[in-house]
């Protein structure tokens, strides 16, 4: 039982952290989806580049969004079954649980304060 529990709890704080990282990944211009990739994979001219770049920036504030937006939902989820395991642990359990979660809020916040710089 309590090695199915720890399990349990190692995926919902992984599920945290990776959630953030593959944000991270993505950046604020999109960058799986940007036009340098794009220009590279598709060998783009400068001549359809010059015409594919405003595409992506009109999207780009409504894919941001979406991911904003699943990002919260998902945070919403992992707490409510943090909530639910987390009297489960042990009191040192429950400590290597709130670091693992700390971290996770940490990257967040770095990616969020990476965003906002790279705006202005």
């Amino acid at each position: 039982m309590k090695r199915n529990l720890l399990a349990l709890t190692a995926a919902v704080a992984l599920a945290c952290g990776g959630f953030g990282v593959a944000l991270a990944k993505t950046g604020p211009a999109g960058h799986r989806f940007g036009l340098e990739h794009l220009t590279k994979s598709l060998n783009l001219t400068p001549d359809q580049q010059a015409k594919v770049q405003p595409i992506l920036d009109q999207t780009r504030p409504q894919i941001l969004a979406i991911h904003e937006d699943a990002a919260q939902k998902t945070r919403t989820i992992l707490d409510n079954v943090v909530a639910q395991i987390r009297p489960l642990l042990t009191p040192e359990q429950q400590k290597k649980l709130d670091a693992q979660r700390k971290a996770s809020q940490d990257l967040r916040t770095a990616h969020k304060e990476m965003r906002d710089a790279l705006k202005d």
